[in-house]
């Protein structure tokens, strides 16, 4: 029986330089994801700033002139038509968040399953 054939009847168990591979990968896997909900709460909280900035000038004058960088370029608008455009981001960013969130719950369930599975646990 060629070796072809025995990986498709029966899975082969994992070598321990594969478990450690897939051990470190899992939990790599996981600091991305939480490194990336840290820069998108960041940026969340920024355009929140912004718009409690900018709720003064929209009850005093909306017509008000201010800047927005897009893309690099710094353009000219007002008051009223920026705010809508920071909550739609803000709003956007959020979701976002919460999808990761629910991606990190998801892979530290796999974690969680593997070390259960290999019997794995950290060294003190």
């Amino acid at each position: 029986m060629s070796s072809a054939t025995k990986a498709k009847s029966k899975p082969t168990p994992l070598s321990d330089q594969e478990i450690q591979q897939n051990y470190i990968r899992l939990q790599n896997d996981l600091q991305a994801l939480a490194r990336k909900i840290g820069e998108l709460e960041s940026e969340a909280d920024e355009h929140s700033l912004v718009l409690t900035t900018l709720e003064d000038a929209l009850a005093k004058d909306p017509d008000r002139k201010c800047f927005r960088l897009i893309g690099g370029v710094l353009v000219e608008r007002t008051v009223k038509d920026v705010t809508p455009a920071l909550q739609t981001n803000r709003d956007g960013i959020r979701k976002v968040i919460s999808t990761l969130a629910e991606q990190y719950k998801t892979k530290e369930k796999e974690l969680d399953t593997f070390k259960r599975e290999y019997s794995i646990r950290p060294v003190q």
